[in-house]
């Protein structure tokens, strides 16, 4: 290997990798700005603080439907509660079930109070 090939932090090659990306992600914020209402967007910024992952997912969602025609005007709030509806409900066909934790309590037997 040349040192021409190696680059190190900081050189020019990942200031540019930096700028492309944030066009990147500035460009998917914009399209979102467009797609989504106030009330949409303030919900996926709620859920982008709980769950990036699942936020990400649903604005890949959003983004390829609008890019594909099939989202008719703005995304209301309603309307995105229904996509995070079928997405749970997706998951969790196609996905391990969660786990549940059931308690079965012992009746009639009280060890506090000998008598």
């Amino acid at each position: 290997m040349d040192a021409s090939s190696m680059q190190l932090p900081g050189q020019p090659g990942d200031e540019e990798k930096q700028q492309k990306r944030e066009q990147e992600e500035q460009a998917r914020r914009d399209m979102l700005t467009t797609v989504l209402d106030t009330a949409a967007r303030e919900r996926l910024s709620r859920i982008s603080l709980v769950s990036p992952e699942r936020s990400k997912q649903i604005e890949t969602i959003l983004l390829r439907m609008a890019q594909t025609g099939q989202l008719r005007g703005r995304v209301t709030e309603e309307q995105l509660i229904d996509l995070l509806n079928q997405m749970e409900e997706a998951q969790g066909k196609s996905g391990p079930k969660k786990s549940t934790i059931v308690y079965h309590r012992r009746k009639g037997l009280d060890d506090d109070f000998d008598i």
